[in-house]
C-alpha cells in the first residue's frame, strides 16, 4: 500500500514594502489631506499668504530632515535613498527670497516669519529620533518626498491658478532634476523593496510613515489656527 500524497504549501511571500507603505498609511493620508486648511488652499478659498506660510513651514521641516539625513549618507540601508536630486532645502529658500526678500534669514530668527507650534515639535522629532533611528528617517524621507514628487505639479498648478503666483515663489514643487517623475518613483520603490530591511525594521518603517501624516495634520490644524487668530 502506498503512502498517502502529503499536499505541499506554497510558502507565504509577505507583500513587498513599498506596497505594504502604500496600504498602512493610506487612512492616515486621507485624513491630513481632507484637513480644512488644505481644502480651503486647494479650493481658492484662501489667499497666497496662506500658501506662503505653508512654504515657511516646509522651509523649517526639510532644514531638520535633510540635515538629519546628511549624518547617515554612508549607512549602508538609508544612503542609497539620500539623492540630491531630491533636496528640498535649497529651493524653498529660493522661494523665502522671492516672498519674503533679502532678509528672510533674519524675518525667521526674530519671528516675523511666523513658525507654529507643531512645525517645530515636527522639526525637533526629526533632529532627535532621526540621530538615532534609520526607520524613522526612511518613513518621513517616504512619506514626503514621494508626495512631493506625486502632488507637487498638480499643487504649483492650483495655487497659480487660484493665487497668481509665479513661477519664481513656487520652487519647492519643481524638481528640474527629475526628467518624469514616475520612473523615479518606480526606482525609489524597487529600491526599498530589494533593501535587506529585517521585518522588525519594516514594521518600525511602517508605524513611523503612518505617524508622519499625524504631524503633517498637526501643522495643517496650526495653520488653520493661526489664520482664525489673525
Amino acid at each position: 500500500m502506498s503512502a498517502p500524497a502529503v499536499e505541499s504549501v506554497a510558502p507565504e511571500v509577505s507583500a513587498a514594502l513599498s506596497e505594504e507603505l502604500k496600504s498602512h498609511t493610506a487612512a492616515a493620508h486621507s485624513a491630513a489631506e481632507d484637513s480644512s486648511f488644505v481644502a480651503a488652499l486647494m479650493g481658492g478659498a484662501l489667499d497666497a499668504g496662506a500658501l506662503v506660510s505653508l512654504l515657511d513651514q516646509s522651509l523649517v521641516i526639510y532644514r531638520a530632515l535633510e540635515t538629519a539625513l546628511a549624518a547617515h549618507v554612508d549607512h549602508p540601508q538609508l544612503g542609497a535613498f539620500v539623492d540630491p536630486k531630491l533636496a528640498r532645502v535649497a529651493a524653498l529658500e529660493a522661494d523665502m527670497a522671492y516672498h519674503h526678500g533679502a532678509d528672510w534669514e533674519a524675518q525667521l530668527a526674530d519671528g516675523r516669519i511666523a513658525i507654529v507650534p507643531a512645525t517645530r515639535a515636527y522639526a525637533d522629532a526629526l533632529a532627535t529620533l532621526g540621530a538615532e533611528s534609520i526607520e524613522f528617517l526612511l518613513a518621513h524621507h517616504y512619506v514626503r518626498y514621494m508626495g512631493d514628487l506625486s502632488g507637487g505639479q498638480i499643487i504649483q498648478r492650483l495655487v497659480q491658478r487660484h493665487y497668481g503666483i509665479a513661477d519664481e515663489g513656487l520652487n519647492f514643487y519643481a524638481f528640474p532634476e527629475i526628467e518624469k517623475s514616475k520612473p523615479y518613483k518606480d526606482s525609489y520603490r524597487d529600491l526599498m523593496d530589494t533593501t535587506d530591511f529585517t521585518r522588525e525594521q519594516k514594521d518600525i518603517i511602517l508605524g513611523h510613515a503612518s505617524d508622519s501624516f499625524e504631524l503633517n495634520r498637526a501643522v495643517f490644524v496650526d495653520l488653520a489656527a493661526a489664520r482664525m487668530a489673525a
